[in-house]
């Protein structure tokens, strides 16, 4: 039996958390802010006394334990809030664990937040050669990989200049040319990427697939984009409130997750904000009961929208996604086109198929809400309100192979208010 790159066992992390204990010290600002919550504090009838009535244990790591084989593609998934990020903190050995065993065979490049690993005094240049010698590599390995890091970046103008004043895709690009181009035998990577723009997302999930696939390395990879884990990882490590609930394929492994992130009704509410537009409720009108839409048979997508002071050019959108996590239909309004949230209130409109055409499988929603001149994005909504297409009737099911095509179905916009 191979021996795993990663080892973990029984890993567990605890913190404290401290509601409003006494510091030991304090700032001018705090004695002015204590100040300010007793002048408009009220009484709440119950008050919390003694050292324990002020201090909370939170788990965020409790009794983990998988392996890693050499060359996996390890996509790491769950809600906000379930232990990803402090997974990889333990594992990059930025913090220590409260319990467990971990093993790591071979150096390890870790990308968690912008910046990471970087001095902000120092150049572009001069942190390629610091990043390289955290790694381990000494100044000819690092020179021999130096041109590639650049040019993969594409930060070349600013390669003298201090990384405090670099943007936080400059730090992105240049801090994942480093991890990746250093040759570590184990990559990790978090949502960070995000931050860059579609272009080099494709290129820096590329670059990982080719470190693993033809170089034998292992990459960890942490994200809420779905597709992207679909199409990079070929294992999976589910996370539920800090503790294991899956570890397998990928395509397995993205149905726990929908399993777990779904709404199981065909119903989504969340509370409105006072100070920003937000989708209050997503409703699909199935054809038939227990979520299940026939083939070819109208469908209807009702939405609301609170926006506290209007949005005057708003473009509303949302993708219906296969069971594989791909985006098989983009639908589309903008308010120019048709008048959606342009005064403070509730809004509700609904989107029409007249004939639904899609494959038998299982669809979920991903929903976006912006405003098309300020360039603000709102909302995105993913993994809601699950629906099942079946055929029936004198269409043949045998004719059909799922996700073989996609058919782009005429819609109308339907204003409610």
């Amino acid at each position: 039996m191979k021996t795993p790159i990663i080892h973990v066992e029984n890993l567990s992390k605890r913190f404290v958390i401290d509601h409003e204990g006494e510091a030991k010290y304090s700032t001018f600002r705090d004695s002015i802010v204590g100040r300010a919550k007793k002048l408009f504090s009220f009484p709440s009838g119950k008050r919390a006394t003694g050292p324990s009535a002020s201090k909370e244990e939170f788990w965020a790591l409790k009794d983990i334990a998988f392996d890693v084989q050499q060359g996996d593609r390890v996509g790491i998934v769950g809600r906000n809030g379930a232990g990803k990020s402090t997974l990889l903190k333990i594992l990059s050995r930025i913090t220590e664990p409260t319990s467990g065993e971990i093993r790591l065979r071979g150096k390890v490049a870790s990308l968690l937040e912008v910046g990471t690993g970087f001095h902000p005094e120092l150049t572009g240049r001069e942190n390629i050669y610091l990043n390289g010698a955290i790694l381990g590599m000494n100044r000819i390995e690092i020179k021999k990989k130096f041109d590639e890091i650049v040019e993969f970046s594409g930060v070349e103008r600013f390669l003298d200049t201090p990384v405090k004043r670099y943007s936080s895709g400059m730090h992105v690009r240049l801090a994942f040319a480093v991890a990746a181009h250093l040759e570590p035998e184990i990559l990790i990577v978090d949502e960070v990427l995000a931050v860059g723009d579609m272009e080099f997302q494709k290129k820096c999930l590329g670059k990982m697939e080719d470190i693993s696939s033809k170089d034998g390395r292992t990459v960890l990879f942490v994200s809420h984009n779905l597709q992207a884990i679909s199409t990079l990882t070929n294992k999976i490590i589910l996370l539920n409130s800090g503790r294991k609930a899956f570890d397998g394929s990928t395509a397995d492994g993205i149905q726990k997750y929908l399993e777990h992130v779904s709404s199981r009704d065909l119903i989504f509410t969340q509370q409105a904000s006072d100070t920003r537009p937000r989708v209050t409720r997503v409703e699909v009108k199935t054809t038939d009961i227990n979520n299940v839409q026939v083939f070819g048979e109208p469908f209807r997508i009702d939405f609301e929208v609170n926006a506290p002071e209007g949005i005057p050019s708003a473009v509303f959108s949302f993708q219906i996604l296969n069971g594989a996590q791909i985006k098989v239909q983009h639908v589309l309004v903008k308010d120019s086109e048709t008048p959606l949230c342009r005064t403070p209130g509730t809004h509700r409109f609904s989107c029409y198929f007249p004939r639904l055409r899609l494959f038998p499988d299982k669809y979920t929603l991903m929903i976006h809400l912006s405003d098309h001149i300020s360039r603000n994005k709102f909302e995105t909504i993913e993994g809601v309100c699950p629906f099942e297409v079946q055929i029936r009737g004198e269409v043949r099911e045998y004719y059909w192979k799922t996700n073989e095509a996609v058919y782009v179905d005429e819609t109308e916009w339907i204003i409610n208010n």
